[in-house]
């Protein structure tokens, strides 16, 4: 019998972690059964996740109901409901949590995107978050701009474990990193301990190629020593991208400044390959998946992609296989006129749009069934049929 391809990413020192949460996914028990035959170690969550799985099923139909009638308002509903799904996803991961001693076993929670440019908002919503969730093993997710990174800095000088997503670019990584180390530096220095506090730099990649490969397909498309250029980069530069990142995390890692905090009890602050579903019907389902795999690293996948890996991975460590090509990509771009550090921003601020329409979605999803729950109820009083 073939050997879950999965379980042995394990042995090659990738952790894999699911992308999407769901209440029924852990009432069932499906997430227990991952955890189990597949080695799953972690989960994801964001606001786009929740809108889908509250908008499209009746799994949170009568405790939306309940606190409807109690006169909760969508937000507070919304947080109760995430909330509670955290608890219990993060309750499921413990053992993992425990077996791997704090390095595996998260599930990531978000601050509301609104926030995204508000540093002070940022970190007062994620010390309540912390609060509230009260799991060692969740992570407080906060995106990568240029007013959250200030807030990363000082949630980790808390003592809180962040998440950092919506990360595209390079120099921005650079940054997040800097906000780690800055972080545990002044927790260090104030006496505190350092072992607990824990971080993953969510890089996103698939959204990289979406944006870039449409344009080097329409320089392939014209005359000139440039065509044959673009086609040798098209389909390369979010993998480019990674590769890159990951020889800066390994370079940053290996410092004598991060040492002196391994001292302490500090962790790396690992990376986490996001976005990595395909979304060029051309290429692979697992394009980002086998590329990427590499010690001390995560990718966090969509359930369709888990079973695809599951189906046919192959697993094998790839990640450092071709770092000199991976320069070379991201070397070239300028010579055909692209930008990416212009892209990797334009796709930061289209991230936040999105999460901010999703949870704006979300809020109207939950006023829309509220409203028609005290509707039916009210009917009912009054003895009134309400076809559905």
């Amino acid at each position: 019998m073939r050997e879950n391809p999965l379980t042995k990413l394990q042995a090659l020192g990738q952790s894999i972690w699911l992308d999407y949460t769901r209440r029924d996914l852990i009432a069932r028990g499906e997430l227990r059964r991952l955890i189990e035959e597949d080695g799953l170690s972690g989960m994801t969550s964001n606001p786009s996740i929740f809108e889908k799985a509250i908008a499209h099923g009746d799994y949170y139909d009568e405790e939306i109901r309940d606190m409807a009638f109690h006169g909760r308002s969508p937000i507070s509903i919304y947080e109760t409901l995430s909330q509670e799904d955290i608890r219990s996803a993060a309750d499921a991961f413990r053992p993992v949590y425990d077996q791997t001693h704090g390095a595996d076993g998260y599930v990531s929670l978000e601050v509301n995107p609104h926030l995204a440019h508000d540093t002070r908002g940022t970190i007062v919503e994620a010390r309540r978050l912390w609060r509230a969730l009260d799991r060692p093993n969740v992570f407080i997710k906060v995106p990568a701009t240029a007013a959250g990174v200030p807030a990363i800095q000082q949630l980790i000088s808390e003592g809180i474990s962040v998440n950092v997503t919506l990360l595209f670019g390079l120099p921005r990584y650079r940054q997040v990193i800097e906000a780690y180390l800055a972080g545990l530096e002044a927790r260090a220095s104030q006496g505190q301990s350092l072992k607990w506090v824990k971080s993953v730099a969510s890089f996103f990649l698939s959204r990289i190629d979406v944006i870039v490969d449409p344009l080097l397909q329409k320089i392939m498309g014209q005359p000139g020593p440039q065509a044959e250029l673009a086609r040798k980069l098209h389909g390369e530069v979010a993998m480019g991208s990674a590769v890159t990142a990951y020889q800066i995390y390994r370079e940053i890692f290996a410092s004598e400044r991060f040492k002196a905090l391994e001292k302490h009890g500090a962790g790396v602050q690992r990376l986490l390959w996001a976005s990595t579903s395909t979304k060029n019907p051309d290429y692979s389902k697992l394009k980002y998946i086998e590329a990427l795999i590499g010690p001390n690293t995560i990718n966090t996948v969509p359930l369709e992609t888990l079973s695809a890996y599951r189906d046919h991975g192959q697993p094998h460590a790839r990640l450092q296989e071709d770092v000199a090509g991976a320069a070379s990509v991201l070397a070239k771009l300028p010579d055909i006129g692209i930008d990416l550090d212009r892209i990797t921003q334009q796709l930061e601020d289209e991230g936040v749009a999105k999460f901010n329409k999703a949870f704006a979605t979300l809020v109207e999803t939950l006023t829309r069934k509220a409203r028609h729950f005290n509707e039916t109820q009210s009917g009912r009083e009054q003895g009134i049929t309400y076809v559905t």
